[in-house]
């Protein structure tokens, strides 16, 4: 009570209502109803804005979009509070409760003591007689789903698994307590219940207190007929009454309810109502307020406000609304604290009193696949659009599997998902789905999925004494009773079965209604072959199955089956043998076979046997034979697929079973439809209309060919010889085939042959090549001898020809098309999601693809995507010419999916692609080129639309063989009659092939012939055949115009050859921005000279010499200086290749250009210079303009003439030029050229990219002309830049934004001017600069790219600091200060500077601590403290002079770091670690300084020494994936405390300068020769002092202990004097490193490796760790490979494979570091360490799955000695990487298996403590102490508890704890005393 009263301290004298205390600990949650503050809010905010106009307009409209979004976000559990009125829908009525639908896709329930207190009285009555009530009837009987009700909040409860449970109340006095007696009107329509019948009416609790309502029998009668069957009503029965009149100040009230009256009922504002007393289920007239994609706000009763969400929109009506529309809306909820109002416009809510009639979903438990998602709803969830139209949706608990893996941005509209509809909301007429992959691979999702005899998989949920319970899905509990457990009855179920295990049972019974499902777990039962019998039904007289015997009676045995089915087993059917007493020999439980006797299912008995017949196919033999007699030849019959064979399909003759065969061969009339059809039939299916070909005494012979059954069926099935004449044409099929012809057999049994000599009108060289057995064909009738009962029969096309050719052809193909969508059927039935979809895939679809791979031969394979092993493929050809990777998306159709090999065969072709929406003719003929080819049929493109058409390649049953030279190829020209005009179900139009001569050859292309990955050749110049001409080059023709293109014209010439005018040769000279070929127009008549010929299939030009050049397209020229020209002198330049062509251009040389079409997604305008010479222009070489580069399709038209700039061969092809529209790029010193951002670099600046690969970096003080700490954050990835080259020498280009670089003619004002050398300096100078880092000398600024100054310690601040603690928090690294020139040293580069008040007029730049005096003697205490800290600032102060030195020359070069926290580390950055890539965000910079000194032990193996700490990182360049550099320059780097910046490509760094002492030589020689004058005695004596001071100087600092090594001469007396420490040599190597001399840092670790003493094995693996870190980095896979193969031989290998994978991870090479994992999974694999690393490696992935099956692997390898602890650490990497419930339950399952593990309680508490809640952390405390360990144990655990109390419990707790210690301890002494 204390600690509440001290959170909720006391006060006022109101006493605070319950209600009100929840409104005010909860109104800040609940603002997602707040309209008004809202608005207001905004109105605010938009106020405050207005001055400041600089911000941009986007994001105010960002915000007002979000204000919108979250005004309209739909309800979820988190919004509802209790006492929140609502409406809701009758879902489901159980005996005890009713579950509620509610609007957006909640849920509640009401327990059977919410409807009214009159039924709670009755229901009290009934308990405490403990017999039924006569007047008192069920819920079923009171309410039927569908049912509106008025409901409020009464509860919400969380459960065990934090799910929460709505509770609603009906009763009136919970749902009208907002309503008073004096408040009540005639016309207000409520809802109230019976609580009694009285004479003349009903007593009705309205629930409104001192309010009584009587409902007249008179205006009862209409409902009691219509709506109850003509019943009385009964107590509790839910009413909408309307009241008809109020007596005595609401104290009478009279109700009708009649329907009419109900449901014309409207609040109005005469009733008085208010937002307080407002109830759902009111119709209220409204005024259409503000109209949003999300809903709409709504004015009703004059000056209330609502909300009306997109889900409770007329369907009808949707987007139609406008702002003061006039509307009736129903009130669906009031939000009791916010008087939020929501309201529905669909009309079923407009008629109070009238149910819902839509209650199910008929596709409930379907799996669906790519659902787009139409919004996202932060709190609440997410909608998607099914196939059919309709709305879905998806709570946010069912978007993801856990909170965990919830990705927001994956539901961004369009984006697809696969989900399941789980459930249907009444309420809002849409189906609720999931996208938990448990939910969608569950085999059940409800109880009425299980069907009885099934087979199902669950987990063992608990164990209880009546049998074991088994969850089977997210709802779904069955139980095993304890007789079902095993075949045998078993004692201690506990011992063979455990909680979590996977049991595998059979249904013995299932009552959705009931939810109850009964299972068995005996094994035979589980595992039995036999049928199971499931209803009477199934039992047939000799059947035999297993059963289990229910009882033992002494007249026989009683056996149940599934589903309640039982048989009596007599006495005399027990055994062979007498059984004298069955209770003896037989006992309940046990599982027996039995043999059916005979069964009546009308009177539900059953006779069965023990004695099981030893061969029960002779008994039933005579019955058989009986029953064969029934079939007879040539009889139509139904049959059922029993098992499938090698030639075919053993089925069951219905309805007697008779045995059959069906072989595969007379499936379909199809040859290849037949063996389709074998793979995806199953047993259990069922064919119709099946012929009966023959019946012998071995077997019934079966047929399924429609052509033999309709023959027979229309009588043309000669039964006899005698009935056969020549002439005769008779259907029937290939019997045998023999090298001297064919035999045919009819479906009566008759045969005949047909001869070699006239099996077909072609040559017959073998007669198998034409026909195979089982093909149906239609044979002639030549000769028939009737005595020998022989016939001869033709087989040739000419003498068998049934009708109309083109009819046949029709027939055959719609015939084999729908066989095919039958195949697709059957494969829809399977319960593979993968054949699901293929039979769901159509030829004609459209999809988004991956590329996974392109294969040798040029073929495509495309990834899976969401459905694992489909195989998508696209050939050589279907490629289309195009240039593809790995990863890139691709738009293609699908061409045909073979049902066999389950492939789906695609096109990336543009026409195909890009279908044109074009009205087609039935019966037109068209040009179309074939696609795809099956053996029957091919699939074909029309060249006009793209749309696909299906023709028969057979125009005949026995037209079935081609030579080579008919065979159709895939590209060639087809001429089709179409037949259908709409693609049905099988996606393809249906056409008729015209005649062969028609056909024209493939347009094959050779890879070095390949226009263009783009390139769309004019069908007008493809499609028909080219017919030969005599033109040469130089003719002159004459031509009309047939079409125009962009860049081209199409001409007729004489004789209808087809000629071509390319854009470059209509006119001389061309104005750039026309397009020439507009002065052109169809039907004009043109001149022209040929100038070429184009080969119609490769598309190249040939020489006139080519004896080809006769068939191509003739390339023509209309301009004028061409026509005056004389032939021969005419152009002949097109012989030359492309390529040869493209060379003739000189970069730099100026071009006339055609826009053919701009490539959005490659960002280059392709273009034409001549017929056959094409070029690009990047996107960023069209323009300067922002404005332009934005919307390029606005500045440029396709076919418009520009004048262009060669640039060079384009990198990605040769056969194009690259352009520019801007001049030469060619990035030289002060140019200005476009760019886009590729990576910005927090605190440093941006790297830029330009076409053709360059790179360029802006520094953070080229940004802008105004520095600003932010100004970074503007820029992000892709973004395009204008920039000014400030230099080209290096690879990577140095860049400048500053607009007074990039646009100098703007004069814009320069706050911050170019710092770019000492130079540029003056003393006495104000300028800005940026903070670099705090050394104890002093803050280092940064003024330039190159200039930093150093403000020390005196001239920072006006208070003394000692500490560093204030300089880190006022002074952070990329602070903006103002400093002043002090003093400039030009000789060594020093800049020193003040940031003092007094010196640059701006505030201190660190506030005076409390209490402390300004210092007076400034210099005194800096002296002081600087000789206080002698090691660490000399050392430092000697490392910035020598780098204050080399920076001048090192652009670029970083800062030095800031001060670590142990000084006396020397600051090498630690080799053996990666830098991670850093955080821009300045408060994540802020935090990681804080906790990098504390990385934890399992991000490290405990092996590496760790140099530095606190260490900031610098994150690595990376470049445009497109982009990428060969060099190795631009690799990332390593980074060292120098202020070396591995950013920078190797060629930009200059060697390091000597140190000051060693250039004294180098400068003498500078200095001009003193004056000759001779010195004086005095001069000379100082110099000599001056000389020895300074040797002295020297001697000193090489002497200091302290001092930092400046030079290889430093580092080579260091590594002498400690050979042994790795830690000198690896900053050896860093030295060189920083010199970018990786050989010679590769030999220091080799020189280190031999010198450092084999007894020092640390240190030898530090040097190790710090070359594989260098080859990892500089180096290549072979030469890491090398070295860590050297360092397994001379190390510990394991430690050495644990560092590899460190460093593979570190540098973010996954599969590189999983491949070494798995080695040492198979080289240690019983060491626990490399599995725990590997879980470890798998979580942070994301791959928890992966994880699971490790520790499982883990235990199998592992000694059993070591599972609990590798189980703990497993536990503890799902605390800290994984999902948190996971890892209680692994503690939780191993403390339960190994009570007494003290390490492995101790390991969970301290996991619950960090990642648990306080409760929990008290509650495994409490389980610990009352553990029965030692005393010694038991201390421990209670001293934690006590110290875990004192940090969070109150003192309360603590002595709680204590008293329970001291409990403990004399419990302990009195059991010693006992």
């Amino acid at each position: 009570m204390a600690a509440m009263e001290e959170s909720f301290p006391r006060g006022g004298t109101r006493k605070t209502h319950k209600s009100e205390k929840t409104f005010q600990q909860s109104v800040e949650q609940d603002n997602l109803f707040d309209i008004s503050t809202e608005e207001e809010s905004t109105k605010r905010k938009k106020i405050q804005k207005e001055p400041a106009k600089t911000k941009k307009l986007k994001v105010e409209t960002r915000e007002s979009s979000k204000f919108v979004r979250e005004k309209f976000e739909i309800l979820n559990v988190e919004s509802l509070c209790e006492g929140m009125r609502i409406l809701g829908c009758v879902k489901e009525v159980n005996e005890l409760e009713l579950v509620i639908s509610l609007p957006n896709g909640l849920q509640g329930c009401v327990q059977v003591t919410e409807i009214c207190d009159a039924y709670t009285e009755k229901l009290n009555e009934q308990v405490a007689q403990e017999e039924p009530l006569q007047d008192l009837v069920g819920l079923p009987e009171l309410f039927s789903p569908g049912m509106l009700v008025r409901c409020v909040v009464s509860s919400l409860d969380t459960t065990k698994g934090g799910k929460k449970n709505v509770m609603l109340s009906l009763n009136p006095k919970n749902v009208n307590k907002v309503l008073s007696a004096e408040t009540l009107k005639p016309g207000m329509l409520l809802t109230g219940t019976v609580s009694s019948l009285e004479d003349h009416g009903y007593l009705v609790d309205i629930g409104v207190n001192g309010a009584r309502a009587f409902l007249p029998l008179q205006k009862a009668q209409e409902y009691i007929r219509q709506k109850n069957k003509g019943a009385k009503l009964k107590v509790g029965q839910y009413l909408n009454c309307l009241i008809e009149e109020v007596k005595g100040s609401g104290g009478v009230v009279t109700l009708s309810i009649g329907h009419s009256e109900v449901s014309a009922a409207t609040a109005t504002e005469e009733q008085s109502w208010t937002l307080n007393s407002l109830l759902p289920g009111l119709v209220v007239k409204a005024q259409v307020q503000k109209v949003t994609p999300l809903g709409l706000t709504l004015k009703f009763l004059s000056f209330f406000n609502g909300l009306v969400d997109f889900m409770h929109l007329d369907p009808k009506k949707a987007g139609t609304y406008f702002s003061n529309q006039q509307v009736r809306a129903c009130v669906l909820c009031v939000h009791p604290r916010t008087r939020a109002v929501r309201l529905s416009l669909r009309p079923v809510f407009l008629q109070p009193g009238r149910p819902l009639t839509r209650l199910l979903c008929p596709q409930l438990g379907a799996v669906l696949d790519d659902v787009p998602v139409q919004g996202f709803f932060g709190n609440a969830g997410a909608t998607f659009k099914l196939k059919d139209g309709a709305l879905a949706y998806a709570r946010r608990s069912h978007l993801s599997n856990s909170k965990k893996t919830f990705k927001p941005e994956a539901f961004k509209p369009g984006n697809t998902h696969k989900c399941r509809i789980i459930d249907y909301s009444q309420m809002d007429e849409l189906a609720l789905l999931s996208l938990r992959t448990s939910i969608i691979e569950a085999q059940f999702l409800w109880y009425h999925d299980i069907k009885p005899g099934a087979l199902v998989k669950g987990k063992v949920l608990t164990i209880k004494p009546h049998g074991m319970v088994v969850k089977m899905g997210r709802q779904i509990r069955g139980l095993v009773p304890t007789m079902h457990l095993a075949d045998i009855l078993i004692k201690n179920p506990e011992k063979k079965y455990h909680i979590g295990d996977e049991v595998k049972c059979r249904v013995l019974l299932c009552d959705p209604k009931a939810k109850k499902l009964m299972m068995t777990l005996k094994k035979t039962l589980v595992e039995s072959k036999l049928p199971a019998i499931t209803c009477y039904d199934d039992a047939k007289p000799g059947l035999q199955t297993h059963g289990f015997i229910l009882r033992v009676k002494d007249y026989g045995c009683i056996v149940k089956f599934y589903n309640d089915v039982q048989g009596l087993v007599p006495r005399h059917e027990l055994s062979a043998e007498y059984v004298p007493d069955p209770e003896s020999v037989f006992y309940a439980g046990q599982v027996v076979k039995v043999a059916v006797l005979n069964c009546e299912p009308s009177k539900e008995r059953m006779l069965l046997s023990f004695r099981l017949l030893s061969d029960p196919k002779q008994e039933y033999e005579g019955q058989n034979q009986k029953k064969k007699k029934a079939v007879s030849a040539g009889q139509l019959v139904d049959v059922k697929v029993l098992e499938k064979t090698k030639d075919g399909l053993k089925v069951a003759v219905l309805p007697h079973n008779i045995p059959g065969f069906l072989p595969t061969a007379h499936l379909s009339d199809h040859v290849t439809n037949g063996p389709l059809l074998y793979h995806w039939l199953q047993t259990g299916d069922t064919l119709h209309r099946v012929l009966c070909l023959s019946v012998s005494e071995e077997r019934i012979l079966l047929c399924r060919k429609p052509a033999l059954v309709s023959a027979v069926e229309g009588g043309q099935n000669p039964k006899s010889f005698s009935e056969i004449h020549p002439g005769m044409l008779l259907i029937g099929f290939v019997k045998n085939i023999k090298d001297y012809g064919v035999f045919v057999q009819f479906p009566s049994g008759l045969s005949g042959l047909a001869p070699k000599a006239i099996l077909s009108d072609k040559f017959v060289t073998s007669t198998s090549d034409h026909f195979v057995e089982g093909q149906t064909v239609v044979a002639k009738v030549t000769n028939v001898d009737e005595e020998k009962q022989r016939m001869l029969l033709s087989l040739r096309l000419s003498d068998c020809t049934l009708g109309d050719l083109a009819t046949t052809s029709l027939l055959l193909l719609s015939q084999c098309l729908e066989e095919r969508q039958g195949v697709r059927s059957l494969m829809s039935n399977r319960d593979s999601v993968l054949i699901q979809t293929l039979a769901e895939m159509t030829p004609g679809m459209a999809l988004d693809l991956e590329v996974q791979e392109v294969l040798e031969d040029g073929s495509v394979l495309f990834s899976e995507g969401p459905v694992p092993g489909l195989v998508l493929r696209a050939s050589k050809y279907h490629r289309a010419g195009q240039e593809l990777e790995p990863g890139q998306k691709k738009k293609a159709v699908i061409l045909n999916v073979d049902m066999l090999k389950l492939e789906v065969h695609v096109s990336l072709c543009h026409d195909l692609v890009n279908r044109k929406a074009k009205k087609l003719k039935k019966g037109s003929d068209l040009q179309a080129v074939v696609q795809h080819l099956e053996e029957s049929f091919a699939v074909a493109s029309l060249v006009e639309t793209g749309h696909l058409a299906a023709f028969s390649l057979t125009s005949h049953l026995n037209d079935t063989f081609r030579f080579d030279s008919e065979k159709l190829q895939v590209g060639q020209g087809v001429s089709l009659t179409l037949q259908t005009t709409e693609p049905g179900v099988t996606g393809l139009l249906l056409a008729v092939e015209g005649p062969a001569a028609k056909r024209t050859m493939r347009q094959t292309r050779k890879d070095s012939e390949t226009v263009d990955e783009d390139e769309e050749v004019d069908p007008a110049l493809v499609v028909g055949t080219v017919k030969k001409h005599t033109l040469s080059i130089g003719d002159m023709v004459t031509g009309t115009v047939k079409s125009i293109k962009p860049t081209h014209v199409v001409v007729t010439l004489e004789d209808g050859i087809i000629g071509c005018i390319h854009a470059s040769h209509i006119l001389d000279d061309v104005p750039v921005g026309t397009s020439p070929t507009a002065k052109l127009k169809v039907g004009k008549k043109v001149t022209a000279r040929v100038i070429g010929g184009r080969d119609m299939k490769t598309f190249k030009f040939l020489p006139i010499s080519h004896p080809r050049f006769i068939r191509t397209i003739p390339e023509l020229s209309v301009r004028p200086s061409v026509l005056k020209e004389d032939g021969h002198t005419a152009l002949n330049t097109h012989s030359v290749s492309p390529l040869e062509k493209i060379k003739q251009y000189q970069s730099g040389q100026t071009v006339t250009c055609f826009l053919k079409k701009y490539n959005m997604v490659k960002k280059w305008l392709e273009v034409e210079i001549a017929p056959d010479v094409r070029g690009r222009i990047p996107l960023l070489l069209t323009s300067l303009s922002f404005k332009v580069l934005k919307h390029p399709d606005k500045k440029f038209r396709i076919g418009q003439a520009l004048k262009a700039t060669v640039v060079g061969p384009a990198v990605s092809s040769k056969a194009f030029l690259s352009l520019s529209l801007i001049g030469p790029h060619k990035l030289k010193k002060g140019e200005v050229a476009m760019g886009r951002v590729v990576k910005v670099t927090p605190k440093e600046g941006l790297i830029i990219s330009f076409p053709f690969g360059r790179l360029g970096r802006v520094s953070m003080f080229h940004v802008s002309d105004s520095y600003s700490e932010t100004h970074l954050e503007d820029f992000a990835p892709q973004q395009i830049v204008r920039c000014y080259v400030l230099s080209a020498a290096s690879p990577v280009v140095t860049l400048s934004l500053r607009s007074s670089r990039t646009n100098p003619e703007t004069k814009s004002k320069i706050t911050d001017p170019e710092i770019n050398s000492i130079e540029d300096l003056e003393e006495g100078q104000l300028l800005r600069g940026f903070v670099k880092s705090v050394q104890p000398s002093g803050v280092l600024v940064g003024l330039g790219p190159s200039v930093t100054g150093l403000a020390q310690h005196p001239h920072v601040s006006q208070h003394n600091q000692s500490k560093k603690a204030p300089y880190d928090r006022h002074l952070p690294e990329g602070k903006l200060l103002t400093a002043k020139v002090l003093r400039l040293n030009h000789r060594e580069s020093l800049v020193e500077l003040s940031l003092l008040p007094g010196d640059t007029g701006k505030q201190d730049a660190l506030s005076a601590p409390l209490g402390q005096p300004p210092p007076k003697q400034e210099g005194r205490e800096t002296e002081a403290a600087e000789r206080d800290h002698k090691g660490r600032a000399k050392e430092k102060q000697q490392q910035k002079q020598k780098e204050r030195r080399t920076r001048k020359g090192q652009e670029g070069a970083q800062p030095p770091s800031k001060d670590k926290k142990e000084p006396q580390k020397p600051q090498a950055k630690k080799l053996g670690k990666r830098p991670h890539p850093e955080s821009s965000s300045e408060q994540e910079i802020g935090n990681k300084k804080q906790k990098k000194a504390a990385l934890s032990e399992e991000d490290d193996s405990g092996v590496e020494v760790y140099y530095r700490e606190g260490e900031e990182e610098v994150e690595e360049m990376s470049v445009l994936p497109k982009e990428k550099l060969k060099k190795p320059a631009e690799a990332p780097r390593l980074q060292l405390s120098s202020g070396f910046v591995w950013d920078v490509g190797l060629d930009t760094l200059t060697p390091a300068l000597p140190p000051h002492g060693e250039s004294s030589d180098s400068e003498e020689d500078e200095k001009p020769e003193q004056a000759t004058k001779k010195k004086s005695k005095k001069e000379r004596e100082l110099e000599k002092q001056k000389a020895e001071k300074e040797l002295s100087r020297i001697e000193e600092a090489l002497m200091d202990p302290g001092r930092q090594p400046e030079s290889a001469e430093d580092f080579d007396r260091l590594v002498l004097s400690s050979p042994s420490s790795s830690l000198l040599w690896l900053q050896y190597m860093a030295f060189h490193l920083q010199a970018t001399e990786i050989e010679k840092a590769r030999a220091v670790a080799e020189r280190a490796l031999k010198t450092i003493s084999f007894r020092e094995e640390q240190e030898k693996l530090n040097v190790w760790v710090a070359l594989l870190n260098l080859e990892n980095m500089y180096g290549s896979q072979e030469s890491l490979t090398k070295v860590f193969e050297r360092a397994v031989q001379y190390n510990e290998p394991l430690k050495v494979f644990l560092h590899l994978a460190d460093i593979y991870t570190k540098s973010e090479k996954f599969q590189e570091a999983g491949e070494l994992y798995n080695r040492m999974l198979k080289r240690f694999r019983q060491e626990k360490a490399v599995w725990v690393k590997y879980g470890a490696f798998l979580l942070r992935r994301g791959k928890a799955e992966a994880s699971h099956r490790v520790m499982q692997r883990a235990l199998e390898c592992l000694p059993k000695k070591e599972h609990v602890d590798v189980i703990a650490k497993f536990a503890q990497l799902e605390f800290q990487l994984g999902d948190a419930e996971r890892a209680r339950a692994i503690f939780e399952s191993t403390l339960s298996a190994y009570p007494k593990r003290t390490d492995v309680w101790s390991v969970y508490i301290d996991m619950i403590i960090k990642h648990g809640s306080q409760k929990e952390a008290r509650d495994i405390f409490e389980r610990v102490i009352h553990l029965s360990l030692a005393p010694k144990r038991m201390k421990f655990f209670f001293k934690r508890y006590l110290d875990y109390e004192k940090q969070h419990g109150s003192e309360k707790d603590v002595q709680a704890v204590k008293a329970k210690a001291l409990e403990y301890v004399e419990a302990k002494s009195s059991m010693m005393d006992d």
